[in-house]
């Protein structure tokens, strides 16, 4: 029962849009599609090895056919997650940036790319700006 409820709670906020280039994702929705793409690359890989038909046309073209959506969701996620540290998708480019994404936080609050994924913003409201302290003496400490 409590596997039940952490599925259905990890499929409720990750992957909704795979395959997208639009949006924002948390750091670990990409460490999970990283362990994804690698489990489903060995996992084709291994298969067909196994049978030996990786010399056989067939077997190529099917591992390239398995490749190109492999690439399109490793490309979206890095995209949604540059978007989340309020970069352009193509920082993901920069050799061992996708390291990096895996480890540094997203951009709190909303951004140019849309709402932040864990629901974090400032706590600041509009118009509420603070007033300056004038009651300082020559060493800077407040009277």
């Amino acid at each position: 029962m409590t596997r039940l409820i952490f599925t259905l709670s990890i499929s409720s906020f990750m992957f909704k849009n795979p395959f997208s280039f639009n949006g924002r994702i948390r750091r670990l929705e990409y460490g999970l599609s990283n362990l994804i793409y690698i489990f489903s690359i060995f996992l084709v890989v291994l298969v067909f090895e196994a049978r030996n038909s990786l010399e056989s046309s067939t077997g190529s073209f099917i591992i390239v056919l398995w490749y190109i959506p492999c690439i399109w969701f490793m490309l979206a996620q890095g995209t949604k997650r540059c978007q989340d540290r309020g970069n352009s998708g193509w920082w993901q480019l920069i050799p061992f940036y996708g390291f990096w994404m895996m480890f540094a936080p997203g951009d709190i609050g909303d951004n140019e790319y849309g709402p932040n994924p864990k629901g974090l913003y400032y706590d600041f409201e509009e118009g509420n700006e603070t007033a300056p302290i004038d009651d300082v003496d020559e060493d800077g400490i407040i009277k």
